[in-house]
């Protein structure tokens, strides 16, 4: 059983981050160590290198970062904040931290700037009373002039700076404004890009005026005058040394009248050669990767990383066409909005090499074919079988296969179809899947009240798509008053809520239809998931449908249920029928434990803003459930409305016991609703495969089992022992498959009966209901309730699974006030309650989902997927399974100029820089004009810095096998050093002897 040490006390900062970083503001990257990063508009930064080198981190002020440097080569790297913050981070451990901060009181940061191999940071910052520093360069380790800095102004002023005479060189006053400067390797020249789309190149022997202006993407009318283009607000200048022609990259500068219905562009002009990029989203930021981090040689780019708002590409330059790499990251989770999330661990291990194969069809082609360009840091897989599990898990993420549920219908035309009328959004949007990785069935759940259920095939197949329709949305008259509830059986009749073809008596045709149309004639399906089945709503007395709350489907019953705030419905899908579609009040029969009164329609209608669907209201029966109801939550959060309705919450199929008195357990329905109700529904299906094919399903309420406060979230069964029972299911088998006449292919199902998996516990099982306020354990088939808790009073949950901890299972809940609990199952007892993230968003109530091994993981932003752990277990040896973001390389030597070169470019030498901005020659610096504060050494980073007691062995031996390497490596050496020194003074004395008496004219 997991005790309450196993859990731990989770941090945010110990989680792991996937995806595309949400507003994205800025982009650096280190040519030595290869790695790059990018900082948010939330403070956020993402540390990328190698696939599984994947780094997340945040300022705990939530300033956006405005800009990145790196510290090349020496891993550390500073961010200026939008809070005029400079933060220093230690790069060298495998969770970085903040070593210092620098707080600016009176200036304004606007751009900064980090010579390589220098330790001083030049900041431009804007004083209320002087010109706002836009951008500036520095000619980095020039021969020419090593102590000049260039700055623009972004009123259209450079001034070009003497550091050491601390004089201006020069000032170049233009019209228009500047929004970078670029320098050729060689310091004698840079180049401008102007808000009017123009480029001008500028020589430091004659500053009165460009030697060369250019309008890349401008034309001149037959009036003379110049086609008026958009700000470039970035350029690259950039030599090679396999052409004479330099590379000339830049964002921007499209002409007005082209770029109307244009998307934002890239250019790459290459001598007279012009290539434009269209990009799908605004460019934020873009870098020109070189192979030399030295600024003052010849550059040699070989590609261009672009950060878009919503993407994030990288350009190989050294193909003609300039091909983009394929990204091997998640970078397109958020491709379609996420609507919703599910997560399963433990999946049969051959499903995932399937999905891969067919989901490598689905990849775009065209790509480079050179490695992928951001290689840096370090992955070392840490010994044992549970560390290297959650390893491979947590990091290598990546898109397997891709299924649109849109192909299924017919393209509405302009006009046609009510989709529009019931959602804002896409139609089409998935609200809710539900997959059974063995029998490999899948179904999704559309907003437009659409049910999709599909087969997985290894074959393409020509299908024909069954299309089934359902009215679920019940008239007055069917609503059971309290005294008509006294005298009707336990379950009505289903013919009478049985549902109405298009066009029957009392529907109208226009109103007896889905909200989308089914293509029906038969569709090409390739190999993958093919659609098999469509189960629609339809609209009822010109009244859309309620969206579906609840759905689960059995693959060894062949049934899918699902239910909304009208009612449920089961269907077969092995026969493509309906077996059962009735109201929720129907569900109760006699058994019904609430006092309802019905409202006429007119009413209703004015309190529902037109909706015909009848509303009830209830008294409560018994005075234990006074008050039990009453709950503040916000109306975002929950898509119900519980005042008036009662709503099918949550449903799961298996073996159980239907009623109190039955010996062995059947197939059972569980069905849970918003008022915190559990009715049981017993099933009897045919055994024999052929009579489970012709004989029809019988089905119907046995009555309440039980009732809990709030609504019902989630079923799971446990045997005597403890142990999770898992819903029965069918081995898969391809539908398309050839088949072998001499085999005849038929159903293999897998049951795990509450009764054949425990024998000396006895009969019976237990089964775990939780709400959103309380968890009880009931022992089948007598119903007697063993244990409840109470999770919570003043909030509510938005999540609760039941899940496989540290060999055993436990209840993980998620609270709307931002708790994580988990409960030691059967006995409920409390394991754990952190307060780990408060519900802020729709999204993350949306998105939450538990998973076996202590993990889970929600949607952070849009574009982004937070994984966490709350076990003691994964958090001490979560530092020893990140990635390395150092990795100790030796930097690059210079290029050796040569001898003429250096003659004639001058005898400058680089200078001391502590010369000029050192305390003994500046003083010291103001304490007003900015604060320093010191990195936190709180015990959590000294632990993150110092990392798990594993690493630290495995560290530690490691360094004991290299030392030990090289002690024997310098024994050698000092062998052969030993036997080469004897060798040359055998020879030396030999040579002395032979030469001993001879004359120096001799020799």
């Amino acid at each position: 059983r997991p005790s309450a040490e196993y859990f731990s006390t989770m941090d945010s900062s110990s989680t792991v981050r996937h995806g595309f970083p949400y507003q994205p503001t800025c982009l650096a990257f280190d040519p030595v160590q290869k790695i790059l990063a990018i900082g948010s508009r939330t403070g956020g930064i993402r540390i990328l290198g190698r696939p599984g080198v994947d780094c997340y981190s945040q300022h705990e002020s939530g300033a956006a970062v405005l800009q990145l440097q790196f510290l090349i080569n020496e891993g550390a790297l500073v961010t200026a904040c939008a809070d005029d913050t400079l933060h220093l981070w230690n790069l060298r451990q495998r969770r970085p931290a903040i070593l210092h901060s620098l707080k600016f009181n009176r200036e304004r940061i606007t751009f900064c700037h980090l010579p390589f191999q220098s330790k001083w940071l030049y900041v431009g910052t804007e004083r209320v009373e002087s010109s706002n520093i836009h951008k500036f360069s520095i000619v980095n380790d020039n021969l020419m002039m090593t102590t000049t800095l260039l700055i623009g102004f972004e009123s259209g002023t450079v001034v070009q700076w003497d550091l050491r005479a601390k004089k201006v060189d020069f000032r170049i006053y233009y019209d228009e404004a500047i929004h970078s400067v670029s320098w050729h390797h060689e310091g004698k020249q840079f180049m401008c890009s102007h808000s009017d789309g123009s480029l001008t190149m500028w020589n430091l022997r004659n500053t009165a005026r460009p030697i060369q202006i250019t309008y890349p993407h401008g034309k001149i009318l037959k009036d003379g005058r110049k086609e008026s283009c958009k700000p470039i607000l970035k350029v690259e200048y950039k030599t090679s040394r396999n052409s004479s022609e330099p590379y000339v990259i830049f964002s921007g500068g499209l002409s007005y009248d082209k770029s109307g219905g244009r998307r934002p562009t890239l250019t790459i002009m290459h001598g007279k050669a012009i290539t434009v990029l269209e990009m799908d989203h605004p460019i934020v930021e873009f870098l020109v990767l070189c192979d030399t981090p030295y600024s003052n040689e010849v550059q040699d780019p070989y590609a261009v990383v672009v950060l878009l708002e919503k993407d994030f590409i990288v350009v190989d330059l050294t193909q003609s066409n300039f091909p983009i790499f394929e990204n091997p990251y998640p970078m397109d989770i958020h491709e379609s909005p996420v609507t919703c999330t599910a997560y399963f661990a433990e999946c049969p291990p051959d499903i995932i090499p399937i999905l891969y194969s067919i989901g490598a069809k689905q990849k775009k082609t065209g790509y480079s074919h050179k490695e992928w360009p951001v290689s840096g840091g370090t992955w070392t897989l840490v010994s044992g079988f549970h560390a290297v599990g959650w390893r491979l898990f947590i990091f290598l993420i990546k898109m397997l296969y891709k299924l649109k549920t849109s192909k299924v219908f017919e393209k509405p035309k302009a006009g046609e179809g009510r989709a529009g009328e019931l959602v804002e959004e896409d139609p089409y949007a998935v609200q809710m899947v539900s997959w059974c990785p063995h029998s490999r069935l899948f179904c999704v759940v559309g907003i437009s009240a659409h049910v999709i259920l599909y087969r997985f095939s290894k074959h393409d197949a020509n299908t024909q798509i069954v299309s089934l329709e359902v009215r679920l949305q019940f008239d007055s008259e069917d609503v059971i008053s309290p005294s008509e509830a006294e005298n009707n059986p336990c379950f009505s009749d289903p013919s009478s809520h049985s549902p109405q073809p298009p066009g029957s008596p009392g529907s109208g045709t226009q109103d007896s239809l889905p909200c989308l149309k089914v293509k029906s004639r038969p569709v090409r399906m390739p190999p993958g998931y093919q659609a098999e089945m469509v189960v629609q709503l339809q609209w009822v007395d010109g009244e859309p449908p309620q969206q579906i709350t609840s759905l689960d489907i059995n693959s060894a019953y062949g049934l899918l249920a699902f239910g909304n705030c009208n009612g449920l419905t089961v269907v077969d899908f092995l026969q493509k029928t309906i077996l059962m579609c009735m109201g929720t009040l129907d569900l109760y029969g006699a058994a019904d434990p609430y006092q309802r009164l019905t409202r006429s329609p007119r009413k209703n209608r004015q309190s529902t803003s037109g909706r015909g669907t009848p509303t009830h209201t209830y008294k409560l029966i018994s005075e234990s459930r006074e008050n039990s109801f009453s709950r503040s939550r916000s109306s975002s959060v929950s898509s119900i409305d519980r005042d008036t309705k009662e709503s099918v919450t949550t449903l799961q199929f298996g073996e159980s016991y239907g009623r109190k008195g039955d010996a062995l357990p059947t197939a059972c329905l569980w069905v849970g609703t918003s008022l915190g109700v559990v009715l049981l529904l017993p099933i009897s299906i045919p055994t024999e495969e052929e009579e489970r094919m012709e004989e029809p399903i019988t089905m119907g309420p046995s009555g309440t089992v039980l009732m809990l406060k709030g609504s019902v979230l989630r079923f799971a069964f446990l045997d005597c022992g403890g142990a999770l029972i898992q819903s029965p299911y069918e081995v898969w088998r391809d539908p398309n498959g050839p088949e072998d006449p001499d085999r005849p292919r038929r159903r293999k199902l897998i049951n795990f009966s509450p009764s054949s998996s425990q024998e000396a516990c006895g009969d019976g099982h237990l089964a775990v209901v939780c709400s959103e306020k309380q968890a009880k354990v009931i022992l089948m088939p007598t119903q007697a309730v063993l244990f409840t808790h109470n999770i919570t009073e003043s909030s509510f949950l938005l999540r609760a699974d039941v899940v496989s901890v540290c060999n055993s299972v436990c209840l993980a809940c998620f609270c709307a006030n931002g708790h994580i609990m988990t409960l030691s199952l059967p006995s409920l007892r409390p394991l754990m309650d952190i307060n780990y993230l408060p519900l802020t968003d729709l999204r993350i109530a949306r998105t939450f989902v538990f998973t076996n091994g202590g993990q889970a993981l929600y949607l952070s932003s849009p574009t982004e997927i937070q994984r966490l752990t709350y076990s003691q277990e994964m958090t001490d040896n979560l530092q020893d399974m990140l990635g390395e973001l150092f990795t100790p390389i030796e930097t690059p030597e210079a290029q050796n100029k040569g001898f003429l070169k250096g003659f004639f470019g001058g005898n400058a030498q680089t200078f001391d820089r502590e010369e000029l901005f050192g305390e003994a020659a500046a003083g010291k610096a103001s304490r007003s004009l900015a604060q320093h504060i010191p990195g936190p050494m709180g015990l959590e980073n000294m632990k993150a810095a110092a990392g798990g007691v594993v690493g630290d062995l495995a560290r530690a031996r490691i360094a004991l096998d290299q030392r030990g390497e090289r002690l024997g490596e310098l024994e050698e050496r000092t062998a052969l050093m030993m036997n080469s020194a004897e060798t040359f003074s055998t020879h030396a004395h030999q040579v002395m002897l032979k030469h001993k008496d001879k004359k120096w004219y001799q020799l």
